[in-house]
């Protein structure tokens, strides 16, 4: 195998691909990308067996054939080399050699039949969606994701399609986040579909996305998610549970609504959290129908008090919080201001952009 390629030209595909591959590997071929160079051009693949990425480019090949080289060696070498040199590849044996300039690098190898595939199985909702909606639907929503709970399936997000949606719904158990946008459909479904993706490949998917005006492919089967985009391809396993009903989450009676400035808010509940316990991150919010005091403490007896102008239909309401929850949705937030309604002192509460807005936010309150 033989090729020479411009190294600004095969940077993002070999950063892509090798962000698949894990550090610690049970297999040693799982720490290694696999390239195959033929009369299309150059592929990379890299795989953690869950989750897969391909990345192709168009090149002339001077000898065809496949390898598999060291992902994080292969990708540092090509990142150390300079701005706009050319980088030859080629492979004798069982060894690599990487070459630009009076650069030489010579890689060990491992044969390509031992690379796994991760089977993707039959493909039954195509979907077609814009990537800055894609982007929206992803950003907005991934902070709320579990990360390593024992409850497995919220370790992810929860990808829904219908006939004329795709929502995306992360929870942690303790506050909730959707973002709805719309999308086309190759062929009609008769019933919405669920699929809840790994949270490795909703990162390595936010990765993929940049600000290109272009419409991104989505491929849903039983086990399985396949997303396109141009000359990359993500390909993961779906985590096998069943997601909590998010519509039970959402409250529908919460008659008590305030309305403020997002970045003043931001800014006040930043300022309390300083004071507040470390462990818990618990404030107080004191609301009245003028005005918003946001008040934190700790074990140390030091107190922190903030107010914000606010506008309050009800009567007033003590409640309280986890801070970081809150920061969390103002961060990913963009309108300039923002509606909480809530019911009472021990019900969740309900964020979203004081004007209609794709994404809403659920967190549930704190005994203070």
């Amino acid at each position: 195998m033989k090729f020479t390629i411009a190294r600004d030209r095969l940077l993002k595909a070999l950063q892509l691909a090798t962000g698949v591959v894990e550090r610690r590997q049970t297999l040693p071929v799982l720490a290694n990308l696999l390239i195959k160079a033929n009369e299309d051009g150059v592929s990379l693949t890299g795989t953690d067996l869950e989750v897969e990425m391909v990345a192709r480019t168009d090149v002339g090949v001077e000898q065809q054939g496949e390898i598999t080289i060291p992902a994080r060696k292969l990708a540092d070498i090509w990142r150390a080399l300079p701005d706009g040199s050319d980088v030859s590849v080629s492979v004798e044996g069982d060894r690599a050699t990487v070459k630009s300039g009076r650069s030489r690098f010579t890689l060990a190898t491992l044969p390509a039949n031992d690379f796994p595939q991760i089977e993707g199985g039959e493909t039954d909702v195509v979907i077609t969606v814009a990537q800055a909606d894609l982007r929206a639907l992803i950003d907005q929503v991934a902070f709320a994701m579990a990360q390593q709970d024992v409850r497995y399936f919220l370790n992810g997000m929860l990808f829904e399609v219908t006939e004329d949606h795709l929502r995306t719904v992360a929870t942690d158990g303790h506050r909730l986040a959707m973002c709805t946008k719309s999308c086309a459909l190759e062929s009609p479904i008769n019933e919405r579909r669920q699929a809840i993706v790994p949270r490795k490949a909703v990162l390595e998917l936010s990765r993929l996305l940049d600000e290109e005006d272009e419409s991104i492919r989505i491929q849903l089967g039983s086990n399985h998610l396949r997303v396109t985009k141009g000359p990359f391809t993500l390909t993961t396993k779906l985590v096998d549970g069943q997601f909590p009903d998010y519509d039970k989450v959402v409250p529908k009676d919460a008659s008590r609504t305030l309305t403020g400035d997002r970045d003043s808010l931001r800014q006040g509940f930043q300022r309390a959290s300083i004071l507040s316990n470390e462990k818990y991150r618990g404030v107080r919010l004191a609301i009245t129908p003028d005005q918003l005091t946001i008040q934190a403490n700790n074990p140390e007896q030091e107190e922190a008090e903030e107010v914000v102008a606010v506008e309050f239909n009800g009567t007033d309401l003590e409640i309280g919080f986890n801070v970081s929850y809150l920061l969390d949705v103002l961060g990913v937030m963009s309108a300039d201001s923002v509606r909480l309604s809530v019911s009472d002192a021990n019900s969740s509460a309900l964020l979203e952009s004081s004007k209609a807005d794709d994404a809403l936010y659920v967190v549930m309150p704190m005994r203070l």
